[in-house]
């Protein structure tokens, strides 16, 4: 039985790319008699709505498997949780998950890989540069539904720019100016670098292969544009961090004098 990795590549005249590692919540049939998991309790650490947020007008890789089959944003060998600490304390699989699959997935993430390798190749071989959005979220209301939300150690954008070069020092503080200039939700917007999260494989791997050509800012959005303990969505605050980023983008392509 071969397992499936659900994903999508929708390509245009760019250098610049959004990527939805964690939106996905497929989980292959192959794999559901293993899975100890409810879908609620899926739900609760994955990313939805984060390939919404990821529908700009660059370059798109969306992962619509669930991160709890196979998490492409951490390295191969961390990328099936078989340990309750490497997902939130969680139970994930039985104990008799079977090794033929475990070796399927660390191929397919190898696959992906590769696949993402090509594609910021390519877009340093026509542009000169790239720069890719990760776009993510995060949950900061742990204690309960009701609890409130420590906004001094949760903001609510976390960027994640640790394994960047310095050399995009002056690129970073004119994407954060480009955030900080607007709004969100109608309030002024507090994004901090490096608070919660750094930047996963991606940038890491990213930054390893082609860290003088590009960076990638690992962009976490608190989780204010849904309820994180039932999924239930708010629909106009989605397409605000959309529109967010679409005026971002812009900047970007004032940075780089880009007229694409």
């Amino acid at each position: 039985m071969s397992l499936q990795i659900n994903y999508h590549i929708h390509t245009i005249d760019s250098p610049f790319w959004s990527f939805a590692l964690h939106d996905g919540h497929l989980i292959d049939d192959n794999l559901l008699p293993y899975l100890l998991l409810s879908e609620k309790q899926r739900l609760r650490e994955e990313d939805p709505y984060t390939a919404l947020i990821a529908e700009l007008p660059v370059n798109q890789f969306v992962i619509g498997t669930s991160r709890f089959q196979l998490d492409i944003n951490r390295a191969v060998e961390e990328s099936v949780y078989l340990r309750p600490e490497q997902a939130w304390g969680l139970e994930v699989w039985k104990t008799n998950f079977p090794q033929t699959f475990l070796e399927q997935l660390y191929k397919k993430h190898q696959y992906i890989y590769r696949l993402i390798e090509q594609h910021i190749q390519s877009s340093i071989q026509k542009y000169g540069f790239f720069v890719v959005l990760d776009i993510h979220s995060y949950n900061a209301n742990r204690e309960s539904p009701t609890a409130t939300i420590d906004e001094e150690a949760n903001p609510q954008i976390n960027l994640g720019t640790y394994y960047n070069d310095p050399k995009w020092r002056e690129l970073t503080d004119s994407f954060i100016h480009a955030i900080t200039s607007q709004t969100l939700y109608g309030l002024p917007i507090d994004i901090r670098e490096n608070v919660r999260f750094k930047g996963g494989y991606l940038t890491q791997f990213l930054n390893k292969r082609f860290g003088d050509k590009g960076c990638v800012f690992s962009i976490e959005f608190r989780k204010d544009f849904m309820n994180e303990w039932t999924g239930e969505p708010d629909v106009k605050r989605i397409a605000a961090c959309k529109q967010l980023l679409i005026n971002t983008v812009q900047g970007l392509k004032e940075y780089f004098a880009y007229e694409g």
